[in-house]
């Protein structure tokens, strides 16, 4: 913050010679008749006044002038200290990305041949109706995550859904996050988690990307492919959730479904 001074000077002069006023002399009274007359008194000396320009002195007891303040030196003005640059703040740590079970991105517009690795996993089996798929499996894969979170297993890939057992009621499932390797001689994470494998060979991949409610016509275009190759399929599908289960009705999931063939 710059400061201001403001300078003041008080000048006072005070120039002012007193004027001697002059008394005429007193007029001398008449001689008398008969008697000699008195000799006029010559006229007194006039008063010269000095010029202008010389200052008279001043009498005693007349107001002296106040003499002129000498104004204050200017001070300079406090030098402002520059701030310290405020330190950049930390990134967050970024997230590293889930991988799919196969790393390539799949083509919603047609299918791919591919092959499935065995991937450890944190699993859970259960049974769900239709109407309720999505909640139910979306809480299960939460519980499965908080299980691991707890233990300091880290997830190593994207969740997974293994159809087991399909009929018009409803469903039975095992729920997968693949992780990096078992903790040795383990079984199980949990009474209800365990420790498995993912599905493992040659597989047909196809894409839903869409909302969850119209994953069924993803099914119907699936059925109607492997009755034109005239593919017998094993009664397991999977489905690999790309991206974060958000709602149903979210128009931008993505979800690998995966099929393999009877040999």
């Amino acid at each position: 913050m710059r400061l201001r001074f403001s300078l003041f000077c008080l000048l006072a002069s005070l120039c002012a010679g007193p004027v001697l006023a002059q008394t005429p002399p007193a007029t001398e009274a008449a001689a008398p008749s008969g008697e000699p007359a008195m000799p006029a008194l010559p006229p007194p000396a006039p008063v010269i006044l000095p010029p202008a320009d010389k200052a008279v002195p001043a009498v005693s007891g007349e107001a002296q002038p106040a003499p002129a303040r000498t104004p204050a030196p200017e001070q300079n003005p406090a030098t402002a200290q520059p701030s310290q640059p405020a330190q950049p703040a930390s990134p967050a740590p970024t997230a590293v990305a889930r991988p799919a079970l196969v790393p390539t991105v799949g083509d919603p517009t047609g299918v791919e041949e591919v092959v499935l690795p065995a991937k450890p996993v944190a699993m859970v089996s259960g049974i769900s109706n239709w109407e309720d798929a999505f909640t139910n499996l979306k809480g299960v894969f939460r519980k499965i995550e908080d299980a691991l979170a707890k233990d300091g297993i880290a997830p190593a890939g994207k969740p997974l859904t293994v159809f087991v057992q399909t009929d018009d009621k409803g469903f039975r499932y095992q729920a997968m996050i693949p992780i990096a390797q078992v903790p040795e001689g383990k079984t199980e994470l949990t009474p209800e988690i365990k420790f498995g494998k993912t599905p493992e060979g040659k597989a047909m991949r196809f894409v839903h990307k869409d909302a969850y409610d119209e994953i069924d016509g993803t099914y119907e275009t699936i059925t109607a492919y492997l009755d034109a190759k005239d593919i017998e399929a094993k009664d397991a599908f999977i489905e690999e959730y790309v991206s974060d289960m958000t709602e149903a009705s979210d128009t931008n999931l993505e979800i690998n479904i995966y099929v393999q063939a009877k040999e």
